[in-house]
């Protein structure tokens, strides 16, 4: 769901507050590229993106969803 722009400058300003201060955790099933129309904004996408990205360990998982798989499983035993 696309984030609203007062939502986009809050989360922004959470992230610049945090930068190079303490570790942070996110997730997200949107590639990088798609951050700009998420946030309706690409400079704020882009400012976030590099403070987040700058020591930034980026695992990506690729491959069946594990939640999907598991209620496929539920559905062909019922």
């Amino acid at each position: 769901m696309p984030i609203t722009s007062g939502g986009a400058n809050l989360f922004f300003q959470l992230v610049n507050a945090r930068y190079e201060k303490g570790a942070m955790i996110l997730t997200s099933n949107r590639g990088f590229a798609e951050w700009g129309e998420i946030f309706g904004d690409p400079v704020v996408a882009t400012a976030l993106l590099d403070r987040l990205l700058h020591h930034a360990v980026v695992v990506q998982i690729e491959g069946a969803s594990y939640r999907l798989r598991r209620s496929r499983s539920t559905l062909m035993v019922t």
